[in-house]
């Protein structure tokens, strides 16, 4: 009677067979609870503060009261709040991706560089906080307004803004920047009309999500001293303001006093979570736009 011998490789494809089922499983399960908590969550908000929006609400001014109070202060604030950040964000961001990928030379000075953005993506935003409150409020005596506070955010999101955009430019086919200098283009000719062009969907893509990012932080605008109950509307980036998360998270510590706090930070989460969906769509449209005309 014959035996048959199992050969490693058989038993080493069964293994990595197993692996990958196992894996999707665990990516799927992963991915389902996910879907399934930002699914509560908005049954939750949408049940509470869907009832609580309307016209008023939306360009309503603070009050003391909950049947009366708006948020119109808060939206003009995250409105001058990105019209610092999203400037200064992508001239800064980009300007030193093009410079790191495309003029520096490789060397301790661009390691150190490397290492430091890569290290500052992971720092808490708090700590940003703290070096706004050093530098933009005290040092510079801004004080807790929108300037002071768009550049502490920019500040926050650089490292990111910078990493995505490097990652663009290395997605460029090398082959294009080549033949660009073969006829004759000098290398900002090249980086302007042929690199940059390639590189500005997924440039876009990662600097509008990490603007979502921005709207999204509450913990450096609090170490700023940024107040969450504001009457006047902001006119300017020289105006003290408040943005929409401080407001839920203000809303929501009044709510053990007051029930019906807890109807208006649903209904403020609610129009955040527009904005932030609606950016989101934006940077895909964005994408996928200039990716047809590439």
């Amino acid at each position: 009677m014959l035996h048959t011998r199992q050969s490693p490789n058989s038993s080493r494809i069964r293994f990595r067979l197993l692996a990958d089922r196992s894996a999707k499983i665990m990516f799927g399960a992963a991915a389902l609870f996910g879907i399934v908590i930002m699914g509560i969550l908005l049954v939750r908000i949408t049940s509470e503060g869907l009832s609580w929006l309307s016209l008023d609400f939306l360009t309503g001014r603070f009050s003391t009261t909950p049947e009366r109070a708006g948020i119109m202060g808060a939206v003009l604030g995250t409105f001058w709040l990105l019209a610092v950040v999203v400037p200064v964000t992508m001239l800064v961001g980009i300007g030193s991706a093009v410079y790191l990928e495309l003029y520096s030379k490789n060397g301790k000075i661009r390691t150190f560089i490397q290492t430091n953005i890569g290290n500052l993506a992971g720092v808490p935003s708090i700590v940003f906080g703290i070096l706004g409150l050093t530098v933009f409020v005290r040092a510079l005596g801004f004080g807790s307004v929108v300037l002071a506070g768009g550049l502490t955010l920019s500040l926050l999101i650089l490292p990111i803004v910078i990493v995505s955009a490097q990652e663009a430019l290395r997605s460029v086919p090398h082959q294009l920047g080549d033949a660009s200098y073969a006829l004759g283009a000098s290398k900002w000719q090249t980086i302007q009309s042929v690199i940059l062009p390639v590189a500005l969907p997924s440039i876009l893509t990662g600097a509008i999500l990490a603007l979502s990012r921005a709207i999204g932080e509450t913990a450096p605008l609090v170490v700023l001293g940024i107040p969450a109950l504001l009457i006047p509307f902001p006119g300017g980036i020289l105006d003290r303001f408040t943005v929409l998360p401080m407001q839920i998270y203000y809303w929501t510590l009044d709510a053990a006093l007051v029930a019906d706090y807890a109807h208006l930070a649903a209904a403020a989460s609610i129009v955040l979570l527009i904005s932030l969906f609606l950016l989101n769509g934006s940077a895909i449209y964005l994408r996928n736009k200039y990716t047809i005309k590439a």
